[in-house]
C-alpha cells in the first residue's frame, strides 16, 4: 500500500530534534534550490538552524536571478565546516551523482531521478515525478503550510523548468502541485527569473556562435572552443531552436578537460537522449530526454580519434557521428 503524504511527513520530522543543525547540500538549479527552500520551511522552529550549500559554480542567468529575487542564502560548500552540523540532507540529487557528495553521510535523500541504491535513514525517491519541487509541495500541503510568495514562486519555477512547461515527463501530481502553487505565485517575479537568459560575459560566445555556425538542412551546429562555463552551450543551443525551420541544434565546447556537447531538437523525430547515449556513451557520460540531451567526454578519451584542439576536425567528427546515429 502506498505511503500517505502525512505518514511520510511524520517520518521525516521524526528524524529531527530541537538541537539539530541541518546542512542541506544541492547541485544548484531551480528545482534543487526551491526544494531546499521548502525543506528549510518545513523544519522552521523544529530545529536549531538550517544552512543550504551548493557544490557547483552558479553561473546560469536564471539561477542567479532566482537567488537574487528570492533572496536565497546559499553558500558554496567550501565555506562551511561540516563538523558543525548534526544532520545532512540532499535534495534533487543522490550521493552517486557527484563525487562531492561522497564524503557526507546523508540522513535525508529526496529526489525525482532514477534511484541509484542510496541508503539513508529517510529516503524518498520518486522517479515517476517530473520535479522534486512537486514532492516538496506535497510535504508542505501535508503540514498545512501556506507557502510564502517567494517559496511558492521558487517551487512553481522548479516544476516549470524540470518538466519543461510539461513538455517532458510529468504526472498528475506535478499538475496538482503547479495549480496549488499558482494561487500564491508572484507572476512578475517568475517571469523575471525565466527571462534572465544572457549575461554580459556570455555575449562574446553568441557572437562567436553566429560567426562560426554551420547549417545542414534543418540542423545548426557550432563548436565554441574553450568556454568558461558549459551553461553557455545550453543557452546558445536553446537560442538556435527559436529559428524558424531549425529542428536540431548541436553546440559543443571544451570545459575543464571535457568535451561538452549539448543537443536540442523538436521532439518529433529522433530521441536526443537515446541518440547521444548510443553514439557517445562509450566515451563518457551521455544521455537526457527526447528533446534535450548532453554528453561530456574527457578529452583524453579522444586521443587518436580526433584532434579536439582543432575546431574544424572536431566539428566534422561530431557531425559524422550524429549523422550515423540519425540514419539508423
Amino acid at each position: 500500500m502506498a505511503t500517505s503524504a502525512s505518514e511520510r511527513l511524520r517520518r521525516l520530522l521524526g528524524l529531527f530534534s530541537r538541537e539539530d543543525r541541518l546542512l542541506i547540500v544541492i547541485n544548484a538549479d531551480p528545482d534543487a534550490m526551491a526544494s531546499a527552500m521548502a525543506l528549510k520551511r518545513l523544519l522552521w522552529r523544529q530545529i536549531s538552524t538550517t544552512t543550504i550549500v551548493h557544490i557547483n559554480t552558479i553561473r546560469r542567468p536564471d539561477n542567479l536571478a532566482m537567488i537574487r529575487l528570492l533572496k536565497l542564502g546559499l553558500l558554496p560548500i567550501q565555506k562551511v565546516n561540516s563538523g558543525e552540523f548534526t544532520r545532512f540532507a540532499i535534495l534533487d540529487s543522490q550521493p552517486a551523482h557527484d563525487p562531492s557528495f561522497g564524503a557526507i553521510n546523508f540522513d535525508v535523500i529526496i529526489d525525482h531521478h532514477p534511484a541509484t541504491g542510496a541508503k539513508a535513514p529517510f529516503v524518498d525517491i520518486r522517479p515517476e515525478y517530473g520535479a522534486t519541487s512537486t514532492i516538496m509541495t506535497e510535504y508542505l500541503r501535508a503540514a498545512k503550510i501556506k507557502p510564502s510568495v517567494k517559496l511558492a514562486t521558487g517551487l512553481f519555477y522548479g516544476i516549470k523548468t524540470d518538466t519543461s512547461d510539461f513538455e517532458r515527463k510529468a504526472v498528475m501530481q506535478d499538475v496538482n502541485a503547479f495549480q496549488f502553487l499558482f494561487r500564491y505565485v508572484n507572476a512578475h517575479m517568475a517571469r523575471s527569473i525565466e527571462q534572465a537568459e544572457i549575461t554580459l560575459d556570455s555575449l562574446k560566445y553568441y557572437r562567436e556562435a553566429l560567426k562560426e555556425m554551420s547549417v545542414q538542412k534543418n540542423r545548426v551546429h557550432v563548436h565554441l572552443g574553450a568556454v568558461t562555463n558549459p551553461d553557455v552551450c545550453v543557452s546558445i543551443a536553446d537560442f538556435f531552436m527559436k529559428i524558424h525551420d531549425i529542428t536540431w541544434t548541436v553546440v559543443s565546447g571544451i570545459y575543464q578537460g571535457r568535451l561538452v556537447i549539448i543537443v536540442r531538437n523538436d521532439g518529433i523525430r529522433k530521441d536526443a537522449g537515446k541518440l547521444l547515449g548510443e553514439i557517445f556513451g562509450e566515451l563518457g557520460q551521455a544521455g537526457g530526454h527526447k528533446t534535450m540531451a548532453r554528453a561530456e567526454i574527457p578529452v583524453e578519451n579522444l586521443e587518436g580519434m580526433v584532434d579536439y584542439r582543432d575546431a574544424g576536425p572536431l566539428t566534422r567528427w561530431i557531425i559524422r557521428r550524429l549523422d550515423k546515429g540519425t540514419s539508423r
